[in-house]
């Protein structure tokens, strides 16, 4: 466990009455506050603000803890009150995560919820912070001027542990910044630091979501004593066949692929891609589980698996199949055959959740490092949410899973993928691109914590879609997960009128403030004023039902006709979902592909098929989720 965490960080209390301290900026600043507390403890501000930006980018979130308990712009952890009403692993929807009716459905085992003793040290650092600072924990979790001071507060121990001086150059200090990681290997709590230091020779400026404006001057010569990590005592990662970027901390912790008898296996399945079959998207999920739960849950041998987790504190990594293996996570059983999942530790509705800086990044440079290894293009018609991914069937739409969620903030992912969401039309352009501004964004959801409760106010990357433009018009229907036809809702798991930012539509009518779009075969508007924006312009290519065809099926996955199957593979039925397209509407177009399917239905991988046929499809996006239509049901144009 991190040094944080340990006991020898348990030193006599820093007095925590303020103090004036000459030259440093007003105190009631933010600003001010970091400066403050850097001079008390004796931590170079450079140090400080770097550490609170990789954590939390200096925003205090009202308050509220992150996904795994972390509080304030120091990310003060105390898993212990902030978890103490979070879900179980994957609990809303029964989804099969494998997708494939070749085998019987099986449900994930549901994750034990954690006690408050066996949580590790780097989900108690708020505690910790409280005994070296003396001040209270419940103002280390509300007050940002106590959780800045906090934060310095267990620099600075971290620094004395180590038995070195509190040295004013931001170098001297790299050991105490990988210790603060809460990292208990080597590998993750130097790339943290690397990380902090990063952000030191750059510098930094940005308005936080309290309305001021920090800035963290660049330091380009900064050269850190890195050879002060080899004195922490962390563990090695373990060894073993990652397929990592090496701009991050990766280890090998095996999901097991293991027979039980009279043909039942788990908990994956081998395969050969991209010989076998071409790598075309990656899904980004969260695991609804603290980081331990979650790697007991890809070790379980009976069921469900991924490629790769992400633990929230400090970015780590773990590889649990090789990308040519075949992982049960989406569940649509053609996604997953040509999908990398990413699991990514958190909980979508805890109450305001929010996600670490050194979590977004470590995703966003192994996702561009994949995207580059398979040629996937970086749009949200590849990176896809769980939550996007479709039903196979019209029975399975309901039990589809709803993570990451709308507390995703995929703007700023998507900057730092090197995508940027950017206009690329003017303003008669007949593509928008659902991008609000995320901090500003708080549309108001309901039952994080209790069917109906409102959430906490929180910034939202998902706009809301109405039946006429108007915010008192009914919310559009999804008559997938509602097949009585009733109006959709704001529950926080409820996708049944939402659009996520990075999702292209085509415009169906502009009135005012309000745009429409066309959205699982209804126009349905959302809220899009030109001094707020929710969307931007954009181009694309766009498809409707060819010429003579009224309407045309949508399909959840992009099966092959029954004559390619060869003997001794069942034929999978094309069957469409409960949607129509219709004559006169228009979606976005994604890839074009043929119908395949991947028949593994048995533990010998000798007796594994890709069968491949001549139809094609379009993929699109057709409502919250994408969908599939047969190529020769349509017409493609430019918008």
């Amino acid at each position: 466990m991190g040094a944080v965490a340990s006991a020898a960080l348990l030193l006599p209390l820093l007095s925590a009455a303020p103090s004036a301290v000459a030259g440093v900026p007003e105190t009631g600043t933010l600003q001010g506050q970091f400066a403050r507390a850097a001079a008390r403890h004796g931590v170079p501000e450079s140090v400080l603000l770097a550490v609170s930006y990789l954590q939390s980018r200096w925003d205090t979130h009202g308050g509220a803890p992150s996904v795994t308990g972390g509080y304030g712009p120091m990310h003060l952890t105390d898993a212990v009150t902030a978890l103490a009403t979070a879900a179980p692993h994957h609990s809303e929807g029964e989804e099969d995560a494998r997708g494939d009716s070749s085998r019987a459905v099986r449900a994930a085992a549901e994750a034990p919820s954690p006690t408050p003793e066996a949580l590790p040290g780097r989900l108690r650092t708020l505690e910790r912070a409280a005994v070296l600072s003396g001040i209270p924990a419940e103002e280390l979790r509300t007050a940002t001027a106590a959780n800045i001071e906090g934060g310095a507060a267990l620099l600075a121990a971290a620094q004395r542990d180590a038995g070195l001086p509190a040295s004013p150059d931001p170098a001297d200090w790299y050991g105490a910044v990988a210790r603060y990681s809460g990292a208990d290997d080597s590998a993750t709590a130097a790339r943290y630091a690397n990380d902090v230091f990063d952000v030191i020779r750059t510098g930094e400026s940005r308005t936080t979501d309290s309305g001021q404006l920090v800035t963290l001057p660049a330091v380009p010569a900064v050269a850190p004593a890195t050879e002060q990590v080899d004195t922490l005592g962390l563990r090695r990662p373990a060894d073993g066949p990652v397929e990592c970027p090496r701009s991050v901390a990766c280890e090998w912790i095996p999901a097991p692929y293991e027979e039980f008898g009279d043909g039942d296996y788990g908990n994956h399945d081998k395969a050969n891609r991209p010989s076998s079959q071409s790598i075309d998207y990656i899904v980004i999920h969260d695991t609804e589980a603290v980081w331990d739960v979650t790697l007991k849950l890809v070790q379980d041998p009976t069921y469900v698996s991924w490629q790769y987790s992400l633990r929230s504190s400090d970015g780590h990594i773990a590889q649990h199949l090789p990308l040519k293996d075949v992982g049960w996570h989406a569940g649509n059983w053609f996604v997953n055959a040509k999908s990398v999942g990413l699991e990514h530790e958190g909980f979508l509705t805890s109450p305001d959740s929010w996600y670490t800086e050194a979590m977004y990044r470590t995703s966003a440079r192994l996702v561009r490092h994949l995207a580059q290894r398979y040629d996937i293009p970086l749009d949200r018609q590849h990176i896809l949410g769980h939550d996007n991914v479709p039903g196979t069937v019209t029975s399975t739409i309901r039990g589809m899973h709803t993570d990451p969620g709308p507390y995703w903030d995929w703007a700023h992912y998507f900057q730092l993928l090197g995508r940027p969401i950017t206009p690329s039309a003017g303003p008669s352009a007949g593509v928008v691109t659902i991008r609000p501004e995320y901090s500003a964004h708080q549309p108001v959801y309901t039952g994080c914590v209790k069917a109906g409760e409102v959430c906490a106010p929180h910034g939202s990357g998902a706009v809301r879609l109405h039946t006429a433009p108007s915010a008192d018009a009914p919310l559009v229907k999804d008559i997938g997960l509602r097949p009585g036809g009733q109006d959709s809702t704001t529950g926080v798991n409820d996708t049944g009128a939402r659009a996520s930012t990075g999702q292209s539509f085509a415009v169906a009518d502009r009135m005012g403030d309000w745009t429409a779009i066309w959205y699982l075969g209804q126009k349905a508007w959302f809220h899009n004023p030109r001094n707020e924006a929710t969307a931007v312009n954009a181009r694309g290519l766009v498809l409707t039902p060819r010429e003579g065809l009224a309407e045309v099926p949508v399909y959840g996955r992009a099966y092959p006709e029954a004559s390619a199957y060869p003997a001794g593979v069942p034929v999978q039925a094309v069957s469409p979902l409960p949607y129509k397209l219709l004559a006169g509407q228009r979606y976005v177009v994604g890839d074009r592909t043929p119908g395949e399917y991947y028949f593994a239905p048995v533990f010998d991988s000798s007796g594994h098929t890709v069968v491949r046929g001549q139809e094609e499809y379009y993929q699109i996006q057709f409502g919250h989720r994408v969908a599939f239509v047969k190529a020769a049901d349509v017409q493609v144009s430019r918008a």
